[in-house]
């Protein structure tokens, strides 16, 4: 008989660990196992695992903790117990409530990586952007955010993060949040009086300074524009995933969303910049 390699033996004799297949936003195949999430890694992942690492040391509890990669080559992350959102939004991700605890947690985010130094060796998934006012979440949205007792906790998925300013990341957690979509397109979406009401609130939330207000709008519309783009550049290099999004029309959405935000934006720039006493 051939002598079996190690890893073969322990297979055959280890017991065998369930993992449960967690869905979200439907690019990764993620697990569970036991108190623990194993997720796909990339020329990133240090990056990450740094950054991850930094916000345990200066205390933010808002994020998992890393611990690795396993013996597949998956990251092994916390397991963040919890309710995690998707499409169609439940009542309580719609909530005002929900809206700004999202804009005080992604605040208190951006704070808690203003000191961080990412290792000289290290990559990101995106390319900085200029001003680096801290690191960007790069993808904040309901799918990425775990709720406990209806309340936001804590943000996950941070594949995406890299460094830039904060409006990078304000503008697209507004769009996804408030959220800045056509009304048209899809019931429950909030009028356009609505949003602007909303954006206002989130605006205020993240204590929002007037530079960024201003650019808030023009911002988001580039953030839709950067997403359209990425998503086409994936799909042509083979990507499945984002073909299968491109297949379903989420391009055609995204593209529909950043003309109403255009169409409007004089509505929700008027939001924004009011003095609050008015």
């Amino acid at each position: 008989m051939d002598l079996l390699s190690y890893k073969e033996f322990r297979t055959m004799t280890s017991p065998r660990i369930e993992e449960e297949e967690l869905t979200g936003g439907g690019v990764n195949h993620v697990v569970r196992i036991g108190t623990t999430v194993r997720r796909p890694t990339g020329h990133w992942t240090p990056a990450v695992h740094a950054l991850l690492n930094h916000l345990v040391a200066v205390g933010f509890t808002g994020a998992p903790a890393s611990h690795g990669i396993d013996d597949e080559g998956r990251e092994i992350l916390d397991f963040l117990p919890g309710q995690v959102p998707d499409y169609p939004l439940p009542e309580y991700a719609q909530s005002d409530e929900a809206l700004l605890g999202v804009a005080a947690l992604l605040r208190d985010y951006h704070e808690a990586t203003a000191g961080f130094a990412a290792p000289s060796n290290v990559s990101w998934y995106f390319a900085p952007q200029s001003p680096a006012e801290v690191i960007c979440h790069g993808d904040i949205a309901p799918y990425n955010c775990v709720f406990r007792d209806w309340r936001p906790v804590a943000f996950i998925d941070f594949d995406t993060a890299h460094p830039g300013p904060r409006i990078w990341d304000v503008a697209y957690a507004a769009y996804r949040f408030v959220p800045l979509a056509d009304p048209h397109r899809e019931v429950g979406i909030p009028a356009v009086h609505k949003q602007a009401r909303r954006l206002r609130l989130f605006a205020d939330a993240y204590r929002l300074g007037d530079t960024d207000r201003s650019a808030l709008t023009n911002t988001a519309l580039a953030r839709l524009d950067h997403l359209i783009r990425h998503m086409h550049d994936q799909a042509d290099a083979g990507n499945e995933a984002f073909a299968a999004h491109i297949a379903t029309g989420d391009d055609t959405l995204y593209r529909a969303d950043a003309e109403h935000i255009a169409r409007h934006q004089a509505v929700f720039q008027a939001a924004l910049m009011t003095p609050a006493d008015e």
